[in-house]
């Protein structure tokens, strides 16, 4: 079959409007074959490898997926939680916190689901979950403040993969980006504001991103602008000086020259000006996941504590940051501009449903 089946259609229903966050992914379990399976996934993208398909399919069979997935796997034993994946639990209280939050404020029936772009639940699942629940109007929200081909286009081309196996689409709109939004960085500013009134203040404060290849900067990707936009908004929403501020990308791998300051770097050699403390924040991310509660909060720390550092301090992501919540629907709001309506009555819109639905049986519409 060309197109997958449609969801039962009822004349004079009423249609909702979905909201789908989207973050990257992570492995079932913190298992070699778990972890096997989510990199072979993540890593076939061409959109996060841009090498000739015949020669990574040799270096991804052949030395990655056979090395790495044993060592990842370990560095995912050491966060995972109870309840599983950080990553996977954050994302989906998120949902949850932003489905009520919404609910209490937008009359037009909605819902609120996430997906993982890679692993489970995917996006082809929720997008067909959604349509199930009667939602013919999708807002796609990946949970990436800046934009990047390898992070948030990936996504969309994922969505409209699903996309092209519907008979009757719904209507869809994309954030693309929220790295200058005023909502964003207050709840950025608040966060880290919270954690120095429990924890004291540093002496330097290191925002680090997730990296990209230089060359997707010189192509014209703007991750690295927007980034750096970020932190500058970032610094001057906390008041620091900008000797006090530094920017640096995490996550380098391969052998090509990639975004730089590498963090790893950066935090031996403030370690080696025998920094008072450091505190580090990644304001790529919105949830706590392996880069920032392994890389960051371990490797990083302690490579700064050899280096001859003081103290080190890794302060946690957005998270079910209140403030967070309260930015993600404001960030919807916006986006469903025209699609939510604060005067809906539901009354109303249910008398002409039925109206409209008697209407259509007479003059012949089949039920």
């Amino acid at each position: 079959m060309r197109y997958l089946p449609e969801p039962q259609h009822t004349h004079g229903s009423i249609a909702k409007t979905g909201i789908l966050l989207i973050n990257l992914g992570t492995p079932k379990a913190p298992t070699p074959s778990a972890v096997r399976e989510y990199l072979a996934e993540f890593l076939s993208d061409p959109r996060v490898v841009e090498i000739a398909r015949p020669l990574w399919w040799l270096i991804l069979n052949g030395i990655v997926l056979r090395t790495r997935p044993r060592q990842s796997a370990a560095k995912y034993a050491l966060i995972w939680t109870n309840e599983g994946s950080p990553l996977a639990v954050h994302t989906a209280r998120q949902a949850m916190l932003l489905k009520g939050y919404l609910g209490e404020r937008i009359k037009t029936p909605h819902a609120v689901a996430w997906a993982m772009r890679y692993g489970q639940p995917s996006i082809n699942e929720m997008l067909r979950e959604l349509r199930e629940q009667g939602c013919d109007r999708i807002l796609v929200f990946p949970l990436y403040p800046q934009y990047a081909a390898s992070t948030t286009a990936s996504a969309f081309d994922a969505v409209f993969d699903t996309m092209k196996q519907m008979r009757n689409m719904p209507a869809v709109r994309l954030v693309k980006h929220y790295h200058d939004h005023s909502a964003y960085i207050a709840a950025l500013a608040k966060n880290i504001n919270d954690y120095w009134m429990n924890n004291g203040r540093p002496d330097n404060l290191l925002m680090s991103f997730h990296g990209l290849p230089r060359f997707t900067l010189e192509r014209g990707d703007p991750y690295h602008c927007e980034c750096q936009k970020t932190a500058r908004l970032l610094g001057d929403e906390l008041g620091l000086a900008p000797e006090r501020c530094h920017v640096s990308f995490q996550s380098r791998f391969g052998r090509a020259k990639w975004l730089q300051p590498y963090t790893l770097q950066t935090v031996k050699e403030l370690g080696k000006r025998k920094t008072g403390r450091l505190d580090v924040v990644c304001p790529g991310f919105v949830a706590d996941c392996l880069e920032t509660l392994e890389e960051i909060a371990v490797e990083n720390k302690a490579a700064y504590l050899k280096a001859g550092g003081g103290e080190f301090h890794y302060i946690p992501c957005l998270n079910e940051q209140h403030e967070w919540i309260q930015a993600m629907a404001r960030i919807s709001a916006e986006n469903l501009h025209g699609w939510s309506l604060a005067d809906w009555d539901a009354g109303a819109e249910m008398q002409r449903s039925v109206a409209g639905r008697e209407r259509a049986l007479a003059m012949g519409a089949q039920k």
